[in-house]
């Protein structure tokens, strides 16, 4: 984990000069530039001390060894889905309730329903049919 410590713990600075700068050369002051800028800066501090922790208490990875050898990586990688049809119904149902809610509330009522349905679709998609685990 150290290269995702160091990529955000140099986002750090530059996001706390941006943060200055910005704040110095906006004038009339732009407060949701300024605060945007500052939570930006809190967050990458946030990431960077989490792996930071994280990363002292798991063991290094094959990819932080300075020395390792590629035949370090091989193996097993884990569980990865095959395709799937429910992000885009998903995707679909978002789009519909975002609009009901801009359009009108008889559009938001008429959505929801598939809003559910397809969280719980690709949600327990390995549960049930040919990708059961």
């Amino acid at each position: 984990m150290r290269t995702e410590v160091k990529i955000f713990g140099y986002l750090v600075p530059f996001f706390a000069l941006a943060t200055g700068l910005y704040a110095y050369f906006t004038e009339p002051r732009e407060w949701v530039g300024i605060v945007g800028l500052l939570l930006t800066t809190i967050f990458s501090a946030f990431i960077a001390f989490y792996l930071w922790i994280t990363g002292r208490k798991t063991d290094r990875r094959p990819e932080d060894d300075l020395e390792g050898e590629i035949a370090d990586l091989s193996g097993d990688y884990g569980h990865f889905a095959p395709y799937s049809w429910w992000p885009l119904w998903l995707g679909l149902s978002i789009a519909a309730v975002a609009l009901g809610l801009a359009v009108g509330w008889w559009l938001l009522i008429c959505a929801a329903p598939f809003l559910v349905i397809s969280i719980l679709g690709w949600t327990f998609e390995f549960f049930r049919g040919e990708k059961a685990v």
